[in-house]
């Protein structure tokens, strides 16, 4: 039987109109084609064949071939045929070889044609939507212009030229609305590849995209000599940007404004008119704090470095300006910080400095049993709790004014009593609530913790193990817990629960072991 071939030069010329609107390979198309020709084959002779379909890249022939694989044992007498016999008709053949025989040309059908154009087409959309994912999943962070083709629901579809791209609804700035044609430009944020096909998620509301736009209008940022290291957002609305440059004679916040304005108002412009203010960077946090807080006034700033949290003080007439309109700006600065601010007034701070000042001298008067012009020193001193008496060094106390060696010694013997029997006290009271010893071990964790937890009903690692990080911060508020903390707590009550885990495992493993064991024994 001659080869089923024939002529089909308009093929090629239709792959190479294809590939060019597509902007994919023209072999994927091709490959395409043969996938539909193969298909309308199997459709002609049986689908139980194994029936190939070759277009010669150079003519556009087409062949048509079925191919019998040579095997040891058939598994189907339709596809498979044995050595023996398959050695009968060339007896070159080898295990694993296939015979070809050659088919007629198809004389497609109306069925058959239109069966081939939808494999076609859903091949060379494949073959699309892989290029578009290609071309984007490595453009994550970039700013791409594009022209709206439409909106639904709020939801804007923005054509990129070679891919079309999604602008959510709440990717978008308030009040910002696109027609059909408008040109828009926003941050790609994110690329996935879904069963629908490759999804390129646009934003106008990122940090990033404001910082790509300062990129695009400051070239001294383009080039590295300023950088921008913090940017906070409420989108539409306001923004703070944290500025460093690490050229000593170029001012970071002059560059980025620009003569006149020019360079912001060119962002401000962009971004709906959304106010930027633009905060000179520093590594202190205090001093970053305070830029951040501009326009308002900073007295003083208190730093808690374990809680990540910073005390703002202002004068009075400066608090609205610096907590900003719904607490705006004390927001934005916490964010652009990283850092909790609280903001007091001057007033309200001296306020509760004399309330801790007299809750601590009361506390020590009690205590130790003195009067209140020593209880005053020792917290004008900065002493806290009774325990920092007791255990801190004797020549720190007889520094303070007035406290000879006798008189300190005195105090931290009543501080060590005191101490002990508040230590007796609270395992006492632990023991009567039957808080387990593991509990009252765990790291991280007080006394006076761990009966707070028993009064709880938290008796077990394994109750503490239970409860959620912000659950533990509301049952120990004196404790002052952050998160981080309350998490490295937690996730140490729950430790044991994995080394059971692994036990288990290795018991298992070890049972099975046995059991292969005696299998083979009995073999």
């Amino acid at each position: 039987m001659e080869t089923a071939t024939f002529p089909k030069i308009e093929l090629i010329q239709v792959a190479d109109v294809v590939a060019r609107e597509k902007g994919i390979e023209r072999d994927e198309v091709l490959e395409a084609m043969e996938q539909a020709i193969q298909k309308a084959g199997r459709s002609k002779y049986g689908q139980e064949h194994d029936i190939r379909a070759s277009i010669d890249r150079q003519t556009g022939e087409i062949r048509l071939v079925r191919c019998t694989e040579v095997v040891e044992e058939i598994e189907d007498d339709i596809t498979q045929i044995t050595l023996d016999q398959a050695q009968k008709r060339d007896p070159a053949l080898v295990l694993g070889d296939f015979i070809v025989d050659p088919l007629p040309p198809i004389d497609f059908g109306r069925i058959a044609a239109q069966t081939a154009k939808q494999v076609i087409v859903q091949k060379v959309r494949e073959a699309e939507r892989s290029r578009q994912y290609e071309e984007f999943k490595d453009r994550t962070g970039e700013i791409v212009n594009g022209i709206v083709k439409r909106v639904e629901f709020g939801n804007v579809t923005v054509d990129l030229g070679r891919a079309e791209a999604v602008l959510r609804r709440d990717e978008l700035l308030p009040r910002e609305s696109f027609r059909n044609g408008d040109r828009v430009r926003a941050y790609i944020f994110d690329v996935r590849e879904e069963p629908r096909g490759p999804q390129i998620f646009l934003s106008r509301t990122h940090p990033e995209f404001m910082k790509g736009l300062f990129r695009q209008e400051v070239p001294e940022i383009y080039d590295g000599i300023i950088e921008i290291k913090a940017v906070a957002r409420d989108p539409g609305s306001r923004a703070k940007i944290g500025v460093i440059s690490y050229d000593g004679s170029i001012d970071p916040v002059g560059a980025c404004v620009g003569m006149r304005g020019s360079r912001v108002q060119a962002v401000v412009g962009e971004l709906q008119g959304e106010k930027i203010d633009i905060v000179p960077w520093s590594d202190d946090p205090a001093t970053f704090v305070v830029n951040a807080l501009a326009p308002a006034e900073v007295a003083k700033v208190v730093l808690d470095e374990d809680q990540r949290r910073i005390e703002v003080v202002v004068p009075d007439e400066q608090l609205s300006l610096a907590i900003g309109r719904r607490g705006q700006n004390v927001r934005l600065a916490t964010m652009l910080s990283g850092w909790d601010i609280d903001i007091l007034t001057e007033a309200e701070e001296s306020e509760r400095r004399q309330e801790e000042f007299r809750t601590r001298s009361k506390i020590f008067m009690e205590a130790l049993d003195i009067d209140d012009v020593m209880a005053h020193l020792l917290v004008a001193e900065g002493f806290t709790n009774v325990e920092e008496i007791a255990y801190t060094g004797l020549e720190e106390l007889t520094q303070i004014e007035g406290f000879v060696e006798e008189i300190a010694e005195e105090l931290q013997n009543r501080a060590l009593v005191y101490s002990e029997a508040e230590r007796e006290r609270l395992t006492n009271r632990r023991v009567e609530l039957g808080v387990s010893d593991e509990l009252a071990e765990m790291p991280g964790l007080t006394a006076n913790m761990v009966v707070t937890l028993g009064e709880n009903d938290i008796k077990t690692i394994d109750d503490l193990g239970d409860l959620a990080s912000d659950e533990l911060i509301e049952m120990l508020p004196e404790a002052e817990l952050n998160m981080e903390d309350a998490n490295a707590i937690i996730m140490a009550a729950r430790a044991h629960w994995f080394d059971d885990e692994e036990e288990e495992t290795g018991d298992g493993d070890a049972e099975a072991s046995k059991s292969e064991e005696t299998a083979s024994e009995t073999v």
